[in-house]
């Protein structure tokens, strides 16, 4: 038995709530909502003429009304009054003539429908997504048979009247109503006295407003054909490029299970439900979905009967192939390994070399993140992938290419070269996305490199670049994780500046594009939670930094240990922080972390300096000072400097040798170093001492001297 919320919605294939054919065998039919939205286009085309701007909303908001989910009467005349308050009460006058008449009123009515859209001057002429609109529903209407008619009629009804009934009227006429469809449908059967006794005390069950109209509350009624497609490529859509502005994972789920209701070999509803889970990493949820998913879509035989039994092969190597990708995700490696070399037998045995080459590059992004060198693996991946003509696969593997190379110290110009290369090939083939990608790349690249001002640039030239796809659903800028990182790089560049509320407008900003239940959010929540622990160490508030630690360990744990010891030396419990960075710097060359091991040696030297130790922190600083140029990680290498410079102030002939070193290297100092890592070297210096050396080192630069005098000046 159909709840009654779901008696609202007619649907010619069910009676009685049992679906008794395939919901989506049908293109579309007539509904109430439908019958609405008919009289609207109607009343749009017979009545005097409505104002520019009026006209302009209801225009947008037709399509929409087609190709959406039924809503009910109520939603329905709010939306149109928002648009155009005049045709909202003609619209709701035509339905009150059906509702309140007779049937032959209703019949009327899809009678006159096609004489305002047949006349020369109608903009809605029978081509148009209008007249198609009206076309599939008079040829909708016509198949119906009479008890079918009789039932849409009676469905009519109970949708206009539902508007306005109260909660104690709504159960009034209801198993009337419920009687009178099982009477007039003429595949039924005749019902048992105990059956109909019993159908009539669940329909007398009294029921809540919420349960008829629910505003926030997405439809629940079966979808047509068009309808379901419009609804999963909209979702699909946007959780690709803006998922703000899809549905809320338990709501999309909610919804598609109701789709899946009436339709369990809905193929495509599947895989949304797999896209949706991985969005919440139930890997339950989706491992089911995307089994689901192929299962269905071998048993429609929708790619059977193209090609034979070759499409039931090429869903099952894609289907070993999205299964590894799956594992990849959760970091299964070993079930990805074995699901990766089934989805690499199949497409052997099919000789399908476009499966083999995504196998290949699944295979190389497995290596990278097992911790191994993938790089022979990458470069034979790109170079199968341009034989194979597909530009796709080049691109991300140049990509994984140019930051392997970043790790293993490549210079910049090697790697914007092999970028410049991707970046043809992407404005070639129009892949927007990869575009993203790249300028979010390379804004890290020269981050890493400590050219601030670099990745302020490329940064900027992302977020003002509007998407080369067609911009659909009102989506003007695609908020994936490219953009996530842009602007966590801009939010932790103003941060080392100490320009917080610049911070705080970039976050807040990050925080209403990728809220805390997008895949992405755990980027910004990362971000904020390190400037605040930054801040709070700089300020000397350690009991403020100290929670902030298990935060940070739980989105990464490297930087969690790293902050962890940060905390422990300033607490002055050395031995503890001296154990955790010793063990942190063997994990960091493991996984060869260059940026994370200077950090490393920087933070123990600074231990050292607390013993008094200026003699072991040299060796360190100077083995830092050579992985920084090996590496050109030219920021580390300015920090490191300062930590050299602090050293030497503590030992003999302090000032001289540090205003020697100082005078080569105060350009990248000043530019590349955050400020308050300056304050923290520069503050102990003593200025006359460091006066007289600079005078006497420096006797022709007059400007320099004065400058960086200034500047220690007002530490």
């Amino acid at each position: 038995m159909a709840s009654v919320h779901e008696s609202l919605y007619f649907n010619p294939m069910m009676t009685n709530g049992v679906v008794h054919a395939n919901v989506f065998g049908i293109k579309d039919w007539v509904t109430p909502y439908k019958i609405s939205v008919l009289a609207l286009l109607y009343e749009m085309t017979t009545s005097k003429p409505i104002a520019l701007q009026e006209r302009r909303r209801l225009n947008k908001l037709i399509l929409p009304l087609q190709q959406g989910p039924d809503l009910t009467l109520d939603q329905f005349l709010k939306t149109v009054e928002e648009c155009c308050p005049q045709t909202a009460y003609a619209v709701k006058l035509r339905l009150h003539e059906m509702a309140d008449g007779e049937l032959k009123d209703m019949e009327y009515f899809f009678a006159t429908l096609p004489t305002p859209f047949s006349a020369i001057d109608s903009e809605a002429y029978k081509t148009s997504v209008v007249g198609l609109f009206m076309r599939h529903m008079l040829l909708a209407y016509n198949k119906l048979s009479f008890s079918q008619v009789y039932k849409l009629y009676k469905a009519l009804q109970q949708y206009y009247h539902s508007h306005y009934a109260r909660p104690g009227d709504v159960q009034v006429g209801l198993p009337a109503l419920a009687a009178d469809d099982s009477d007039m449908d003429l595949t039924s059967t005749e019902d048992n006295v105990g059956e109909r006794m019993e159908k009539e005390e669940l329909d007398t069950a009294p029921l809540h407003e919420s349960e008829l109209k629910n505003e926030d509350a997405p439809s629940r009624g079966p979808l047509s054909q068009k309808q379901a497609e419009y609804f999963l490529a909209r979702q699909a859509y946007l959780l690709k490029n803006d998922e703000n502005k899809a549905l809320k994972p338990s709501a999309l789920q909610d919804e598609l299970n109701n789709m899946l209701k009436f339709n369990p070999d809905f193929a495509e509803a599947h895989y949304l439900s797999y896209l949706n889970s991985m969005r919440v990493q139930d890997i339950f949820i989706s491992t089911h979905s995307l089994l689901h998913y192929f299962d269905r879509l071998i048993l429609s035989g929708s790619e059977g009967k193209s090609n034979g039994d070759e499409g039931y092969g090429r869903s099952l190597r894609y289907a070993a192939l999205n299964l590894a990708a799956l594992h990849c995700r959760f970091g299964h490696y070993q079930q990805a390994d074995l699901a990766l070399q089934e989805a690499i037998r199949i497409a052997q045995e099919s000789n399908d070399h476009v499966c083999l080459q995504h196998c290949l590059s699944w295979l190389y992004t497995l290596e990278q993140m097992k911790g191994s060198d993938s790089s022979v693996l990458t470069e034979d991946s790109v170079k199968m992938a341009a034989h194979f003509c597909l530009p796709y696969l080049v691109s991300l593997g140049i990509q994984s290419l140019v930051q392997q190379g970043a790790v293993q110290g490549k210079t910049a110009h090697e790697l914007m070269d092999a970028l410049k290369d991707t970046d043809i090939l992407h404005w070639k083939h129009s892949l927007s996305e990869l575009i993203d990608i790249s300028l979010a790349q390379t804004t890290s690249i020269w981050r890493m490199y400590g050219k601030s001002t670099m990745a302020q640039q490329q940064a900027q030239l992302l977020l003002n670049m509007n998407s080369l796809e067609q911009v659909n659903f009102g989506v003007q800028q695609n908020n994936t994780e490219a953009f996530a990182v842009a602007l966590c790089h801009l939010a932790e560049l103003h941060a080392e500046q100490g320009l917080y509320g610049a911070v705080s407008e970039v976050l807040k900003h990050l925080k209403e594009q990728f809220p805390p239940h997008t895949q992405h959010a755990k980027l910004w929540m990362l971000c904020d939670l390190k400037i605040q622990f930054d801040r709070a160490m700089n300020d000397g508030k350690y009991h403020l930094a100290e929670p902030h630690v298990t935060a940070i360990a739980a989105l990464n744990k490297t930087e969690g240990l790293y902050r962890k010891a940060q905390v422990l030396k300033a607490l002055n419990r050395t031995t503890e922080a001296y154990s955790i960075l010793q063990r942190l710097q063997l994990y960091c060359e493991k996984i060869k972390y260059t940026e994370m091991i200077i950090r490393v040696m920087l933070v123990t030297a600074e231990l050292h300096w607390e013993s008094s130790g200026f003699a072991t922190a040299l060796p360190l600083l100077l083995q830092a000072l050579a992985l920084a140029r090996q590496h050109h990680l030219q920021a580390m290498a300015s920090e490191t400097i300062l930590h050299l410079a602090f050293t030497q102030v503590s030992t003999r002939d302090a000032h001289m040798q540090y205003v020697t070193l100082l005078w080569q290297t105060h350009h990248r100092i000043l530019s590349e170093t955050p400020t308050h890592t300056n304050t923290h070297i520069f503050k102990p210096l003593n200025l006359d001492r460091t006066a007289y050396c600079m005078q006497s080192k420096l006797p022709h630069l007059g400007t320099t001297r004065k400058f960086i005098l200034g500047y220690i000046s007002k530490l």
